[in-house]
């Protein structure tokens, strides 16, 4: 396992991004105010309180990912889409303040806000800015991908962990899964979006007490790397997936939302292993891995 998977010096100030500890107790009952909207999506997306994972039978389960890069346009999209495919609850986020895209120089890139603008308008802007272009270095070819899985590009800062997924992301690929919007991997495609996304859900305070693996796979920013790593990506949530089959099979299922229960436990103190055993099928892609908590 490479020395960055247990080198973060974040680990010295929380010790909660440490090896997994026995997870905390469950969060006190949410209260009926207003503002609480992230402690109560389970109830209200699933009603009565229960949980569709622990309801449903073990045989059928599927961990729900995340995958993260800095505009969410290349490396994140391609992971969604391969996730989405393999028919795995998937959503996907980028880490930047603004998306970039390649322009007509270096200096001159495409720059769109996250959450309102859209791949299609993104798509129809370049193509009646400069069509050869933009099919020739394969931004047009990447935007028709992307806008036939979701809507547009998301900021992984303003995702309001908890709160419910509905209305337009219910149209996106691998959505069915994630409508309480928790996952319990979330797949970062460089370091620097790994170093972003752990330093949020540190500064959230972690409200729902939910376990969240956060893993970094490193791929160059480029279309054909951004394919291989999407392979490697998908390789991955297989192994993480069957162990945690394996753990809720022997550990039964009650208590896994929480972090609570052996399932839970047992998948969280395997994942490192996972790790290293895929790091040796991906030598060229490292690996950071991180515990932390929604």
């Amino acid at each position: 396992m490479p020395d960055k998977m247990s080198a973060d010096p974040r680990l010295a100030r929380d010790p909660r991004l440490s090896t997994p500890q026995p997870p905390p107790p469950p969060s006190l009952p949410p209260t009926d105010s207003d503002h609480d909207v992230t402690l109560t999506t389970s109830q209200q997306i699933l009603g009565d309180g229960v949980d569709d994972e622990e309801a449903a039978d073990t045989s059928g389960f599927k961990l729900k990912f995340c995958t993260v890069c800095a505009s969410n346009q290349n490396r994140s999209m391609e992971g969604h889409l391969r996730l989405a495919l393999a028919n795995y609850p998937v959503i996907s986020f980028g880490t930047g303040s603004l998306v970039r895209l390649p322009g007509p120089t270096i200096t001159q890139p495409n720059v769109y806000p996250f959450n309102v603008t859209s791949y299609d308008s993104m798509y129809n802007e370049l193509s009646g800015k400069d069509s050869r272009l933009y099919r020739q270095n394969g931004i047009l070819n990447m935007l028709e991908r992307n806008r036939g899985v979701k809507f547009g590009p998301e900021r992984w800062q303003d995702w309001a962990v908890g709160k419910p997924r509905l209305d337009r992301y219910l149209q996106d690929k691998g959505s069915k899964g994630t409508e309480a919007g928790v996952v319990d991997v979330v797949i970062t495609c460089e370091e620097r979006c790994w170093d972003a996304v752990v330093d949020n859900l540190l500064e959230r305070g972690s409200p729902l007490n939910r376990p969240v693996h956060v893993i970094n796979v490193d791929i160059r920013d480029n279309h054909e790397e951004a394919l291989i790593g999407g392979k490697a990506i998908l390789n991955l949530a297989d192994s993480l997936n069957a162990i945690a089959g394996e753990e809720r099979e022997k550990g039964g299922v009650d208590g896994w939302t929480n972090g609570a229960g052996p399932a839970r436990e047992g998948f969280d103190q395997r994942v490192p292993e996972v790790i290293a055993e895929w790091q040796e099928r991906y030598p060229n892609l490292r690996a950071l891995w991180t515990l932390a908590w929604f």
